[in-house]
């Protein structure tokens, strides 16, 4: 089911098949290191490789992903990846905490970075002239153990005669003097190709008008707010959880057992109250899962895993339609449902 998309993928925790919302709010306790992190949950996969995990310690593993940097690398960790969960699949873990650990399994693997200190430190992608600024100056500027002084076409025009992406090749990989990524093993290659773009030709991208404002993260399309309560769809396939969970215990008993056959799929639904950010625990929901030639009904069981709720049933959606997935929500004590729809595209 490599085809399924990731969103559909991303709320829901295979070990065990829980689903999870946005990370709780800690009022309480500071948050954690790295290493304080990765011991108490990534370990459970990274310390040996379980589940395709790249292992704590393995250089060849983590280089690769090392190279798309601490931005990139936290975000695949909080929304899930492969056979990975959302947050690791500790829902109480906080952005900064997920950052935390990332850095410090690369930095077991041979890396060289540093550990968040605050989610300022988890930006967006960073200019060249920002690059320069932080760390390529250190040698360029003034042109040390023969470096390429900034601005200097002449000098750098020889390292460009293969072109950029050669440049870029040689910066990731070190140089004469160099060490590979200049010494700041976070730089993605995105950054170091900018950087080096701007060191040949500051005045070009000086003279560049003002860049355009970020924008706005993608709308999550498994994430509504509706009536005041944080709502986050799931669907995944089966098959992955039979072949993960059907035989054990958890996957027997969640949701009435994994069920045998082809098609079919788990509809999963996590609730957070949009104020408190605590879980909806009681709340009745009804999902009707259809196409344009035909749907069914079902009410959505609850299941707990580590003191984490969610509603969720298993619907047969064959094919490659699209599906509309219709949610009828009557939190306690209210006199009618909330009605909440998705549209999913497999």
């Amino acid at each position: 089911m490599t085809d399924t998309p990731r969103w559909l993928l991303a709320p829901i925790l295979l070990a065990g098949a829980v689903f999870l919302g946005p990370q709780a709010v800690l009022a309480q306790a500071p948050e954690r290191s790295g290493k304080e992190v990765v011991e108490a949950v990534c370990a459970g996969c990274h310390a040996s490789g379980a589940k395709g995990a790249p292992k704590i310690g393995d250089q060849k593993a983590w280089s690769k992903r090392a190279s798309q940097g601490l931005t990139s690398l936290t975000q695949n960790a909080l929304k899930g990846i492969r056979g990975m969960p959302a947050h690791g699949g500790s829902p109480k873990l906080t952005d900064l905490e997920i950052g935390r650990a990332v850095a410090y399994m690369v930095n077991q693997s041979g890396g060289k970075w540093t550990e968040p200190a605050s989610t300022k430190d988890m930006m967006a992608e960073r200019s060249g002239a920002a690059v320069v600024k932080m760390q390529c100056a250190k040698c360029h500027e003034k042109g040390v153990g023969g470096a390429p002084k900034i601005g200097d076409r002449a000098a750098w025009a020889p390292r460009l005669k293969d072109g950029l992406d050669g440049a870029v090749s040689s910066a990731i990989r070190g140089h004469g003097g160099m060490p590979p990524r200049g010494d700041k093993a976070d730089l993605t290659d995105n950054e170091i190709k900018s950087a080096i773009n701007y060191m040949f030709n500051p005045t070009a991208s000086s003279a560049k008008p003002k860049p355009k404002a970020e924008p706005a993260a993608a709308k999550d399309p498994s994430h509504k707010s509706v009536g005041g309560m944080e709502i986050y769809l799931g669907v995944l396939p089966a098959e992955s959880l039979r072949t993960r969970h059907g035989g054990t215990d958890a996957g027997k008993k969640m949701y009435g057992g994994v069920p045998s056959g082809d098609g079919y799929f788990l509809v999963n639904v996590t609730l957070r109250d949009s104020a408190t950010k605590a879980e909806i625990k009681d709340a009745q929901i009804e999902a009707r899962v259809a196409n344009l030639m035909s749907g069914e009904t079902r009410k959505l069981e609850t299941a707990t895993f580590n003191n984490a709720v969610s509603y969720g049933s298993y619907f047969r959606m064959p094919g490659k339609d699209s599906y509309t997935v219709t949610l009828q929500i009557r939190k306690a004590g209210a006199a009618t449902p909330l009605e909440v729809k998705y549209d999913v595209k497999r």
